[in-house]
């Protein structure tokens, strides 16, 4: 099984975290203001440094920082941290074999808008047709396979898988008890329901990168 992608919504319906392993289709970078500071260095509307190598401005820009379906979904940015990280923390692992990035065609912040509106669409959907004890937890297409983790506080844990994957709410319950309630909700320098940052810090991105890299599933 491939994981390819993590994604935090609030309850305002804003992306204030991204994080990939496997993608090569990557949006355009976010209009100015289209998209908060601190959710992700992965794509910046800055155009001095949209023009960069991507390895540059990811923090973590190695072959497993890509998607290899042709129907690559979101990439969320941060505009407040304008250079390469200097932190060891954050350094990118080198690489023999470059990955060729192509562009999706849409902007990040029109992807996230479409991200969210497809979960909260089906979710609308399963309680009118089933009642509001049943739950949206996934879904597959033929090129990815969609899983959500939502919790009390209205947060949303979105991971992309292959289609063959298994469940995985498991694991992104275990990155909310975890990285989450470690590096975010208990750092009182991250702004948590601010509607101006994300929640992206050096540590959370660290520690989630450790998680998902350590699962048996993951190539």
């Amino acid at each position: 099984m491939t994981i390819h992608s993590l994604y935090i919504y609030d309850r305002h319906c804003t992306c204030v975290y991204y994080q990939d392993w496997h993608r090569t289709r990557r949006p355009k970078p976010a209009v100015e203001g289209g998209i908060l500071p601190a959710v992700s260095q992965a794509v910046s509307p800055s155009p001095h440094l949209a023009n960069s190598n991507a390895s540059v401005y990811s923090g973590y820009g190695s072959p497993r920082n890509t998607l290899s379906s042709n129907t690559g979904v979101v990439v969320a940015v941060n505009d407040m941290l304008n250079q390469a990280p200097s932190t060891p923390l954050l350094q990118s692992p080198t690489s023999p074999n470059p990955v060729v990035l192509t562009s999706t065609g849409l902007a990040f912040d029109e992807e996230a808008k479409l991200v969210y509106g497809v979960i909260l669409s089906l979710r609308n959907m399963i309680k009118k047709l089933s009642g509001r004890d049943e739950q949206f937890v996934n879904y597959r297409t033929s090129a990815y396979k969609l899983h959500l983790f939502e919790t009390m506080s209205g947060y949303k844990f979105v991971m992309l898988t292959d289609p063959a994957a298994e469940s995985l709410r498991f694991v992104l319950r275990q990155i909310y008890v975890g990285p989450f309630l470690e590096y975010v909700v208990r750092n009182p320098l991250v702004q948590m329901d601010s509607r101006e940052h994300g929640i992206d810090n050096e540590y959370f991105r660290a520690s989630i990168d450790r998680m998902v890299r350590g699962l048996s599933v993951f190539p």
